[in-house]
């Protein structure tokens, strides 16, 4: 949008993660600045998307975006860090992984990064500012095609599904073959198995 004080183009970025609670994969961040001259019909927040319209209303979004960007904490950086501090770590990489980079940003959440550039967290906010939303959709798809590709390499554990969250299947895949490379060793009940 256009600072009436200043005659600049004021810069806005939305920013959201996914795949904190899940026991695989890594955590993904999404950063959007939308264009205001393009309007996007159908933002919500991710999970209130299906796959499919969530598939589409990425490709729209990267096509009319100003900017976009994905930024990822890997499943050892979250053994290291922990989940919080990785979540962390990947909306970072997200912010500066942008082409242009924003004046503010909305964070999806109670999160608080410690970035140099003013940012204002709302609890539900993947439900209110459309660029949160924008960002929840391109995170999720990018995280959902992740798990697809460890899918084919692991199927006994239907990360197509699950997308690597603690489900009754792939509680008893672990339980019955193991933990693969990319499962998070210190998330509970991974963890207390070992």
């Amino acid at each position: 949008m256009l600072n009436k004080k200043y005659p600049v183009l004021y810069l806005t970025a939305g920013l959201d993660e996914v795949g904190r609670g899940a026991l695989v994969g890594n955590v993904v961040a999404g950063a959007v600045i939308l264009d205001n001259s393009k309007l996007i019909q159908g933002l919500k927040d991710s999970k209130k998307l299906s796959y499919n319209k969530r598939t589409k209303l990425s490709v729209i979004i990267k096509l009319k975006a100003l900017s976009w960007s994905i930024g990822i904490a890997s499943s050892r950086e979250i053994d290291f860090l922990n989940i919080s501090n990785a979540t962390k770590l990947a909306m970072k990489r997200a912010i500066f992984n942008l082409s242009i980079q924003p004046n503010f940003i909305f964070l999806d959440g109670k999160f608080k990064l410690n970035i140099n550039m003013p940012c204002l967290s709302i609890i539900r906010g993947d439900n209110i500012i459309s660029e949160i939303k924008a960002a929840s959709i391109i995170a999720k798809d990018y995280r959902d095609r992740e798990m697809l590709k460890l899918h084919n390499i692991f199927p006994k554990y239907k990360f197509n599904k699950n997308k690597g969250y603690p489900t009754s299947h792939h509680l008893k895949m672990i339980r019955n073959y193991g933990i693969t490379k990319f499962h998070r060793s210190s998330f509970a009940p991974i963890s207390k198995m070992q």
